[in-house]
């Protein structure tokens, strides 16, 4: 290699970091430019502040049933008062966010690495390959996905696992296809086309210079379906194939509240509100950061 060609290269590598630090950092403008996902990113962060110190937050036990408290209204020491059984609703609703929060990210995790995978080797590779993996994308979306997923907790069992597990195996199709579409106009153009002549394998072109290009619709699709995956979980608990008892969750606290709700209605208005918040908070996230990432796509 020549030194000049060295010199060339070595120059060209600052430009490129300046250039992608100067992208980043015109995303992050248009997002704190957008109110409502700020609003909805704060609120994110202190559900998860919630979650993470709900044992310093709150300083009762959500399994504990304190005797002849049932139903009575907040006070004080209890803000949010207490549920059917005598346990603390404020208690029950903050350990709840860490159960949504894990099975939403936890879920999102599995799901994004199968629809990445499935979509970009789908993509990338096309003919019968594409074919088969199209059939089986297709015939995961045509199920209806709650009775899927009901039928699926029934036979393994429920759990906090198996719902994890569950969700994120039954919901990465939508990322397959989005990854699918974006890898087929990337394998086309010049760069990947060079790296396939000079010798460079398959994986290597999808991993280190593919799949870097089609992170932010899937940045964008996964931030939207955290969202979903709560109100999933919170379902399966609802109907009792999701948490079980006595752990707290929001579905579940809902579901504890269901036959009582004329007598003690705050049992299920506290955790509907918070599914309804969070879920909201992360719509809104999402829609910044598709606005932030991809300008273009706005309105």
């Amino acid at each position: 290699m020549s030194v000049a060609r060295l010199e060339q290269r070595v120059n060209a590598a600052p430009v490129r970091e300046t250039k992608s630090r100067s992208e980043w950092m015109q995303s992050w403008r248009r997002f704190r430019a957008n109110r409502a996902a700020v609003v909805g990113l704060v609120f994110l962060i202190l559900i998860c502040i919630g979650a993470l110190f709900a044992h310093l937050l709150v300083p009762y036990d959500p399994t504990f049933s304190y005797p002849g408290m049932r139903g009575v209204g907040p006070s004080w020491e209890h803000p949010l008062g207490f549920d059917h059984i005598g346990r603390d609703l404020l208690a029950r609703v903050v350990y709840g966010a860490r159960v949504a929060l894990l099975v939403g990210l936890g879920s999102t995790v599995i799901s994004v690495g199968l629809g990445v995978l499935i979509g970009a080797i789908s993509g990338y590779f096309g003919g019968w390959i594409d074919t088969i993996l199209s059939r089986i994308v297709d015939t995961l979306m045509a199920f209806p996905l709650l009775a899927l997923l009901i039928v699926l907790a029934a036979v393994l069992g429920p759990s906090l696992t198996t719902t994890i597990v569950v969700i994120g195996v039954t919901t990465w199709a939508r990322f397959a296809r989005v990854v699918r579409a974006d890898v087929m106009a990337i394998r086309q153009t010049d760069y990947v086309t060079a790296a396939r002549a000079s010798g460079v394998q398959d994986f290597r072109i999808i991993f280190r210079h593919v799949l870097p290009n089609v992170l932010g619709p899937v940045i964008v699709l996964a931030t939207l379906g955290i969202g979903s995956i709560i109100i999933l979980e919170s379902s399966l608990s609802f109907l009792g194939l999701g948490i079980q008892p006595p752990t707290a969750s929001w579905g579940g606290t809902l579901a504890d509240g269901r036959s009582l709700i004329r007598q003690f209605p705050l049992i299920t208005f506290f955790p509907g509100v918070m599914i309804f918040f969070t879920v909201l908070a992360f719509n809104l996230l999402g829609d910044g950061l598709r606005d932030a990432l991809d300008p273009r796509q706005r309105g």
